[in-house]
């Protein structure tokens, strides 16, 4: 009991990376009808502007001499990242994805592969192919209840990933913003001719699918502090499946999804040697979606309220 307790909470943990960067797919789709494939990347990035900020914020405590909390240097470092991640996100929108609007998906979709690329070949070009170690901000604690050992780490990944959905979720229910998101969703082409302005709706809709995936990515680098410049190609394409699984548009579909996943990928590495993970992972993925080939919130015509 004590070893499925111990490979509950580390499920949880990895879940909580598929689930935020998979909610900004879900959000994309929504809205334009359309995959952001430069999102894993964009996660990679949002990690690597986190580890500047925290960078910088140490160095700054450390000139002037002043004492400043880790967690409250991990506040700071994760607003930031992911107000500069949400421009990174509106820019992607602006010149990546606004003038294909009324292009064929597939132009849309390798715009996307090739701004990932972008991102990829520019980190390598700006600090090299060395690996980064993101910063200890708050010191490591671990706890021993019923001999199930858990960091203050997974404690806080965790729970800053639930804050973060019911957050989004209040926002999308009861903001303004947010119900203009929900009838865009209902109908892209529609809705605008009702006053809502779908260039205004886009970008916001990018910039907070990319705050979401570059908090992933700061608490990626506390649970495993090695920063790469690919870190976010398989983790991307693995929240994409979440996102399928959960439904294509569905906040909470994909939500639930990345959770589940996560779960399935721990399970499966407890029962099963660890390099048959993927094989049985998906394995089990695609059984469900034979299922339920819309996923678990999806629907089969894409006017349906999706949010």
């Amino acid at each position: 009991m004590e070893f499925v307790l111990q490979n509950f909470i580390n499920a949880m943990q990895w879940g909580s990376f598929y689930a935020l960067i998979a909610l900004g797919y879900s959000m994309v789709y929504s809205i334009l009808m359309l995959f952001n494939f430069t999102h894993g990347d964009i996660f990679m990035t949002g990690a690597y502007i986190g580890f500047g900020a925290a960078t910088v914020l140490l160095f700054l405590t450390a000139s002037v001499g002043i004492s400043v909390p880790g967690w409250l240097l991990l506040i700071l470092t994760i607003l930031i990242s992911m107000m500069l991640t949400s421009l990174l996100g509106i820019i992607v929108e602006r010149v990546g994805y606004r003038p294909l609007r009324d292009a064929p998906r597939a132009s849309a979709a390798i715009t996307g592969l090739m701004i990932g690329i972008i991102l990829e070949t520019g980190n390598l070009a700006v600090l090299g192919a060395r690996r980064f170690s993101f910063p200890s901000l708050i010191e490591t604690v671990t706890y021993n209840i019923g001999g199930v050992y858990f960091t203050n780490k997974k404690i806080l990944i965790v729970g800053v990933s639930l804050f973060l959905m019911l957050l989004l979720h209040a926002f999308i229910r009861k903001s303004r913003w947010g119900m203009a998101m929900r009838a865009m969703s209902y109908d892209y082409q529609v809705v605008p001719l009702m006053g809502v302005s779908l260039n205004m709706i886009a970008p916001m809709t990018f910039a907070i699918g990319s705050a979401l995936a570059a908090a992933a990515g700061i608490l990626y680098g506390m649970a495993y502090p090695v920063l790469d410049p690919y870190m976010g190609v398989l983790l991307g394409w693995k929240s994409f499946v979440a996102a399928i699984l959960g439904g294509r548009g569905s906040i909470l579909g994909a939500a639930l999804a990345g959770f589940l996943l996560g779960f399935i990928e721990i399970f499966t590495a407890m029962i099963f040697p660890s390099t048959l993970r993927d094989l049985i992972a998906y394995t089990i993925i695609l059984l469900i979606l034979t299922f339920r080939p819309y996923g678990f919130f999806g629907q089969p015509y894409t006017t349906q309220l999706r949010l």
